[in-house]
């Protein structure tokens, strides 16, 4: 078995934003077989527990790179660049300006609610999702191929669309509950 300490590694498929979903289940589910309890139930106990703490692995480095969220933040954070708080995730200015606007937007329509302006807002919000995810999909589909010398001008990249997202998802969210409410 590869080295455990990363999920790439665990299933032996190079580091990259997108993969092979189909290779990455069919690991997953031989590994799944290979580590059943049922298996090593005549092992000694040393053995036993070796498996069932890979067989926990192959269960979370799955569900971590089968999410392709989940996968971009942990490629993020093995590169040390998801720092909780940490000054190096700020955004650009002229994002936060725009985002300022929307959320602006946003506490006018909690205080007058108009189903015209809210539907503006969404379309607006998606139309910024869609260029964002426009523009990062080259950098994400030409990652594994990079010299390394190029890779953490590719991960600044991804983390800068990465951050802007979050700030996108969390303005759904509100958007939603007001219209939930509304």
């Amino acid at each position: 078995m590869s080295d455990s300490s990363n999920y790439f590694a665990f299933y032996g498929l190079p580091e990259a934003f997108l993969l092979d979903e189909a290779a990455l289940k069919a690991k997953y589910y031989q590994l799944s077989r290979e580590l059943h309890p049922d298996f090593h139930a005549q092992d000694t106990p040393a053995a036993q527990a070796e498996a069932l703490r890979l067989s926990t692995l192959n269960t979370d480095a799955y569900r971590t790179l089968a999410n392709p969220d989940a996968r971009m933040a942990y490629l993020l954070s093995q590169h040390g660049l998801l720092e909780e708080g940490s000054a190096q995730n700020q955004l650009p200015s002229d994002f936060l300006m725009e985002v300022m606007d929307l959320n602006e937007q946003l506490m006018e329509l909690e205080f007058e609610p108009n189903p015209a302006a809210t539907a503006q807002l969404e379309a607006e919000v998606t139309a910024l999702a869609d260029t964002l995810d426009a523009g990062i999909q080259p950098v994400l589909a030409g990652y594994g191929q990079l010299p390394p010398d190029h890779r953490p001008a590719a991960l600044a990249q991804v983390k800068t669309y990465y951050l802007k997202k979050r700030y996108l998802l969390r303005l759904r969210q509100q958007l939603a509950t007001f219209a939930a409410r509304s």
